[in-house]
């Protein structure tokens, strides 16, 4: 159910640009296979696309997956493209 949201576990950016035609199967393939992680965990996954300007997320409710789409109508995230471009985000 969309009000038993949980918050997540750990948070993760995927590192580059992701095709966001993907649905909920291509995205949860990715965290599979390009990062050998379980889709089913209470983990956030962020994904964002080539302009910078869209972001989607995809976690694992217990139930179902929930995904999420945020388009920004003015400027663009500051994503991370290579590993040296990560930063560590504490609570």
């Amino acid at each position: 159910m969309l009000n038993d949201y949980v918050c997540p576990g750990k948070v993760y950016l995927a590192l580059g640009h992701t095709d966001l035609r993907k649905g909920i199967d291509g995205l949860a393939a990715i965290i599979q296979e390009h990062y050998d992680m379980e889709v089913q965990a209470n983990d956030l996954f962020i994904f964002c696309g080539r302009r910078n300007d869209r972001i989607k997320a995809l976690i694992w409710e217990g139930d179902g997956f929930l995904l999420l789409y945020k388009r920004l109508e003015k400027g663009s995230f500051r994503w991370p493209r290579t590993s040296e471009e990560l930063k560590r985000i504490t609570p």
